[in-house]
């Protein structure tokens, strides 16, 4: 079985320790996952397995001819060749095993007796032959095109010069090509960053088939918990491995960091105390030797540290102005590229504080509906009209190129940020992954992630009631992940969003609106809610489709593209749609009148409760009778309340399924 490992490696920049003492073993079979906050040295972990880079001490061994394919996070660019041509350079280490394989043929050719120099040659001709054979390189051809087709690429792409692709499709090209090569081991390190919900279905799909082993690093809790069974954390140099998926290790870790919470707040104490007592005696020439004994029992004290991801930081956003209940109305929208149509006939309504995720395929539309909604792009077909007192704010990945020049990120975001949340800039600085010393480097210096990582907080930072955000999680971690998504539940303005991070979408959205070539659909429901949906449409064609040989039906009077008035069947859904769509908002405002009055009513339930005890109440029989039937009253109406509220709920449940 292939293997590698590592035993003991310690590693370290200048005086910071990227590694102590690690040890970590993949086999065929590994599914493990690697995590730690961004900073953490991850990324030279990966290299010290692959074997790019040394440690300073300890072991890295590897069984002989096993093979370990790496994939960095970023910095490739491939020029010179065509898409295909360059794929296939995947295969170039079996090509070489092929002109071995003719070398050798040549020599046995001329072998004149079985000896054993004759047999060495036979054993290694046919044990090159055996890996030849096992690695897939004569069925190449379809494999290219699976991978290909599974990470996004089309057809038409196959001959496109590698140079036009960007840097996003640029790693796809690299991901592709790594998997192509069918190594013993896998290192990816963070393939998801630029991929689409499809393609990373694609590829966790392509995990789990895979038959040799890998070491994944991605902030895509989704992914990683349908692709990992063991997690390794890097926390301060050492690596602690946990079983389980992702979910599991979060839980598992959760407990042994209360405890170290503890035991943090338990040391502070103490030093607080050693520290005072020093203050106080340090100039007492009676007290001196203690003052010496307890300052070098400070010294010698292993500090415990909080990690930054346990450090509990809240964003606030500026409370949204005021707005009507409509948030924005789309009337027969459509887009056109020249010759190509994007969109086409988009009608949508969305109440305020409504939260849409909006999906689709690459190339269905996403991002121009978003430059639409936020006004960047006017030049469409239909009407926009936003509601009374809208005002937009947007996050695009392309806000990051108007960041620039020689001021600090945190002299530019205390610019930027309203007063009132000036004193809590480093904090939310931190919170997007700006730590330390990194708050004082200039604009002029940072990279793409860096700038599109503050881009969206300056956007965060505004009084606006419409957020746009196109894939606001690229460029952040788990940790800053969760941070964002606790900051936008807590928004209650309205909320357009696209994403490709799963558990971020289910989490956020309460509507989906998806685009796709046969037009624009919207769910009353969040990405969850949609993707049971398309299950259950994908069954029912299924169960729809003909098993065997039907009977002739008869013929039909009307086109069968026509309902029974001969109005197009398209137009009957489309009508039948906007009546459940009507019927849904209109079933929405009555539950939340409902709950508002029984929000109302608990509130006066509440303070007559309170007012029971207070002594002006009490003491006089007339009020205290008053309000006691005031609560009887009280919880009459309520139970009549929730009971009109379980029945509305129960129709509102039934129009969305």
């Amino acid at each position: 079985m292939a293997f590698v490992q590592i035993t003991k490696v310690s590693l370290a920049f200048g005086d910071r320790d990227i590694l102590k003492e690690a040890s970590l073993s993949l086999a065929a079979g590994s599914r493990s996952s690697l995590a730690g906050v961004n900073g953490s040295g991850k990324s030279t972990l990966m290299k010290v397995i692959a074997g790019h880079i040394p440690g300073d001490s300890g072991d890295r061994a590897i069984q002989k001819g096993g093979r370990v394919s790496y994939l960095p996070q970023s910095g490739i660019v491939y020029r010179g060749r065509t898409l295909r041509e360059e794929v296939e350079t995947a295969y170039t280490g079996i090509r070489g095993l092929l002109h071995r394989m003719e070398a050798l043929g040549r020599l046995l050719e001329g072998a004149t007796q079985d000896d054993r120099s004759t047999r060495l040659l036979l054993d290694e001709y046919h044990q090159i032959q055996d890996q030849v054979d096992h690695s897939g390189y004569y069925q190449r051809e379809q494999a290219v095109g699976m991978v290909l087709s599974g990470l996004g690429f089309s057809p038409a792409d196959m001959e496109r010069p590698t140079g036009e692709f960007s840097e996003g499709w640029q790693m796809r090209i690299a991901l592709a090509k790594v998997l192509l090569e069918k190594p013993d081991i896998l290192l990816l390190d963070e393939p998801t960053n630029y991929l689409d919900i499809e393609a990373r279905s694609w590829l966790e799909s392509w995990l789990r088939s895979f038959t040799g082993g890998y070491l994944v690093v991605s902030h895509d809790r989704y992914f990683l918990d349908r692709t990992v069974t063991e997690v390794y954390e890097l926390r301060q140099g050492k690596l602690t491995r946990y079983e389980g998926n992702y979910t599991a290790y979060e839980q598992v870790r959760a407990q042994a960091l209360e405890s170290l919470v503890k035991r943090y707040e338990a040391q502070q104490e103490e030093i607080a105390k050693a520290e005072d007592l020093i203050r106080r005696f340090r100039y007492k020439a009676s007290k001196a030797a203690m003052v010496q004994e307890r300052i070098k029992k400070l010294e010698k004290m292993e500090r415990i540290v909080i990690p930054e991801s346990l450090k509990q930081i809240r964003i606030a956003l500026p409370p949204p102005p005021h707005t009507g209940r409509i948030a924005l109305t789309l009337q027969g929208v459509g887009k056109c590229y020249g010759t190509r149509q994007v969109l086409s006939g988009l009608d949508l309504l969305l109440e305020a504080g409504e939260r849409l995720a909006v999906v689709g395929r690459n190339g269905a539309g996403k991002t121009t509906l978003l430059r639409i909604l936020s006004g960047r792009d006017p030049d469409f077909q239909g009407t926009l009209q936003y509601g009374a007192g809208i005002q937009p704010g947007y996050f695009s990945q392309d806000a990051a190129e108007t960041l620039g020049g020689p001021e600090t990120v945190l002299e530019f975001l205390e610019t930027e940020a309203p007063t009132g949340l000036i004193p809590k800039v480093r904090d939310m600085l931190g919170a997007f992954l700006f730590r330390g010393e990194e708050v004082y480097k200039p604009l002029s210096v940072l990279s793409g992630g860096e700038k599109s990582r503050l881009a969206l907080l300056r956007m965060l930072l505004k009084p606006v009631n419409l957020l746009i955000l196109d894939e606001p999680t690229n460029h952040l971690d788990l940790y800053s992940k969760d941070i964002l998504l606790d900051t936008l539940k807590g928004y209650t303005g309205t909320i357009i969003f696209v994403s490709h991070d799963r558990s971020f979408m289910e989490a956020l959205s309460a509507k989906t609106l998806e685009l796709s070539p046969r037009g624009a659909r919207l769910f009353y429901g969040d990405y969850r809610y949609y993707l049971d949906r398309l299950e259950r449409e994908a069954g029912e064609e299924r169960d729809a489709s003909p098993q065997a040989p039907q009977p002739l039906a008869a013929p039909e009077s009307q086109d069968s593209e026509r309902g029974s008035a001969g109005i197009p069947r398209a137009a009957e859904r489309r009508e039948a749609d906007k009546q459940r769509q009507t019927l849904i908002r209109r079933l929405e405002r009555q539950e939340g009148d409902i709950l508002q009055a029984l929000e109302d009513m608990e509130g006066e339930k509440a303070r007559l409760e309170g007012a029971l005890g207070s002594e002006e109440v009490y003491r006089d029989g007339t009020k205290t009778r008053l309000v006691k039937a005031r609560l009887a009253e009280l919880n009459r109406l309520m139970e009549g309340k929730t009971k009109e509220w379980e029945i509305k709920a129960a129709e509102l449940e039934r129009a969305r399924s």
